[in-house]
């Protein structure tokens, strides 16, 4: 195997979703240019060109509004299948038998990381840095969501005569939860339908799925 197709095999799945989610980008910025600029231009304001578009708030509203609710999703998943069980579903521990990531990190074992040689605070941070840099991203998201979605409100409310919000004042406004709670529920929805979905449905070859020959009630893959 030569050393691209070697380094494709190894991180094929990581490369293949960031050519989707720049793709996916890509189609966001044009489709969004042309939609705000409708938007403007039925205001009687100037329309914005590409490069301005980019540095706009409707493009940082729409991208981090979406991208506050997945970070949100995986954290929460992340933290409630520490305790939480589902029986006959892959994605949760077993309900009665002990696995290997509740068992206490061991300095002593080869190729041990280095934070859990060296012990204290750098192991107490590195235990939990998966959750933890889920939720920091998610408030990162969450307040370019806000500066983005008040950036539009704001040339709104100019529009309309009324008076402009601060970041933190739009975040008071109903606008912004609706934003936030349609995307929160929606991101629940897809956790709670891959869960009981893997009780019952199989996907061959999957990491995600139990064997296709395995008991429907079974736990764990």
């Amino acid at each position: 195997m030569g050393r691209f197709a070697r380094f494709f095999y190894q991180n094929g799945l990581l490369l293949v979703m960031f050519g989707l989610i720049v793709s996916a980008l890509v189609g966001q910025v044009l489709t969004g240019w042309h939609d705000n600029n409708a938007d403007l231009h039925q205001m009687g304001l100037a329309t914005l060109t590409l490069p301005e578009y980019l540095r706009s708030g409707h493009l940082l509203e729409a991208t981090f509004e979406n991208w506050e609710s997945e970070f949100l999703q995986m954290g929460v998943y992340v933290v409630l299948t520490i305790w939480l069980r589902q029986k006959g579903s892959p994605e949760s521990k077993k309900l009665d038998e002990p696995e290997d990531v509740d068992q206490q990190p061991d300095p002593a074992k080869p190729g041990a990381p280095w934070p859990v040689r060296r012990g204290g605070l750098w192991l107490g941070l590195y235990r939990h840095s998966l959750s933890l840099a889920l939720f920091g991203l998610f408030l990162g998201c969450f307040y370019l969501h806000a500066k983005g979605g008040g950036i539009v409100y704001n040339i709104e409310q100019a529009h309309d005569g009324q008076p402009l919000v601060s970041t933190w004042g739009y975040m008071h406004t109903a606008r912004f939860w609706f934003e936030s709670f349609q995307n929160w529920q929606s991101e629940f929805v897809s956790i709670f339908s891959l869960v009981g979905l893997s009780i019952f449905l199989r996907q061959q070859s999957s990491p995600q799925s139990k064997p296709v020959d395995a008991p429907t009630a079974e736990t764990g893959k």
